[in-house]
């Protein structure tokens, strides 16, 4: 029964909750964004609306909404609602939350759902657990993760949930969630905070697609200029640097590696410096991406432009010595020269085919002498 004491504990916190989190969407109504997947006849909109919704895997980069779709979730169906981070709850939480669940079912069948936050950190063992709960409906699980699902979930759980991928918000949602906290009363309605549309504008740019990030500038330059007049100078001081969206740990860094050869590879020098500066800025190695050139220039160059490979060794030698900054120039033109360089796959083609032929075919036996004479005819052409 709420009293006197457990309404004031309430307005404590909320006095010290960010603004991201008090101005938290509630509805359906309230979510900016996301309409490949909450359009009208949508399935996941669909799935909400009809209170029918199963075992779903909420996947994007961080404040496009995955935690948020699950509260709204918690608020728009009848189900029993447990929230969890997955870092925080272990094997025996598990089991609890199982049995409860199935105890309610039994008493007036209310379903429950348990949303695990950053599900990636759940180890495998642990995701084994959930498994025959949520295959036999006793529990409807939502995760939440910015990392592959596909490479950190088990696949017999990924089998039993529907994926759904989130997408950065465009330029135009953040600057519509930002009007909206500034003059909405669970935002910063009741504070007459002005801002210029410049500072929106900005910080709808280097938020780069993050929600979250937005807002927190928000709350900081609000708390910090002295005024309620935001300007454009303090948005800028108050998000100091664009996010770059780059996980050097995991699939994410393979998927700029990808882009960045096949840029080479299509000779799109643009596109290839684009991709070149994105893993510069992100922090990669040098390292890395001189030894992924030096195996590009004989993959799909080789033979075309045999020189290519010296560019790459000498460059890949200055890059040791040198170090960033100043290798990036080195990097830079080392991408330019392999982006317009003819390209020819014949060397990568010519052992590849030799090799299935020695791991397929009747083995042909080498003379124990070095007689030119009694060498064995290979009849096989892998380059001409």
């Amino acid at each position: 029964m709420p009293n006197l004491f457990s309404e004031e504990a309430k307005k404590q916190r909320d006095s010290v909750r960010p603004l991201a989190d008090r101005f938290r969407p509630r509805t359906l109504a309230e979510v900016v964004g996301q309409t490949h997947i909450l359009g009208e006849n949508d399935l996941l909109r669909r799935m909400i609306t009809s209170d029918t919704l199963r075992s779903a895997i909420f996947w994007g980069p961080p404040g496009t909404g995955k935690t948020t779709l699950a509260y709204v979730i918690a608020h728009e169906t009848t189900c029993h609602f447990e929230s969890f981070n997955a870092a925080m709850i272990g094997v025996a939480d598990i089991r609890r939350i199982i049995e409860e669940a199935r105890h309610r079912i039994e008493q007036n069948t209310e379903r429950t759902i348990l949303f695990l936050d950053e599900i990636h950190r759940f180890s495998r063992s642990q995701q084994d657990v959930l498994l025959e709960a949520v295959e036999q409906g006793v529990l409807v699980l939502i995760g939440a993760t910015t990392e592959n699902p596909a490479y950190t979930v088990n696949d017999a759980l990924i089998s039993r949930s529907t994926l759904f991928q989130l997408e950065p918000l465009t330029q135009e949602e953040i600057e519509t969630v930002l009007r909206s906290a500034i003059s909405e009363t669970r935002g910063l309605g009741t504070l007459d905070v002005q801002c210029n549309n410049e500072a929106i504008h900005h910080w709808s740019h280097v938020a780069d697609g993050d929600a979250r990030r937005a807002l927190n500038a928000l709350e900081i330059a609000i708390g910090s200029c002295g005024n309620n007049v935001i300007t454009l100078e303090d948005a800028q001081q108050s998000i100091q640097k664009k996010a770059v969206r780059y996980d050097r740990k995991g699939d994410g860094h393979y998927d700029h590696a990808s882009a960045f050869i096949k840029s080479v590879r299509a000779s799109d020098t643009n596109a290839a410096l684009y991709w070149l500066a994105t893993m510069l800025e992100a922090g990669e190695d040098p390292r890395f991406i001189a030894r992924r050139m030096s195996i590009f220039a004989s993959e799909d160059i080789g033979m075309a432009d045999p020189r290519a490979m010296e560019q790459a060794a000498s460059a890949w030698l200055i890059i040791e010595r040198v170090g960033m900054p100043e290798c990036q120039l080195t990097l830079s033109q080392l991408v330019i020269y392999l982006s317009k360089a003819k390209k020819s796959r014949t060397v990568d083609s010519a052992i590849w085919q030799a090799r299935d032929d020695v791991k397929q075919q009747r083995s042909v036996i080498a003379p124990s002498d070095h007689d030119p004479e009694k060498l064995p005819t290979i009849t096989a052409t892998y380059y001409e």
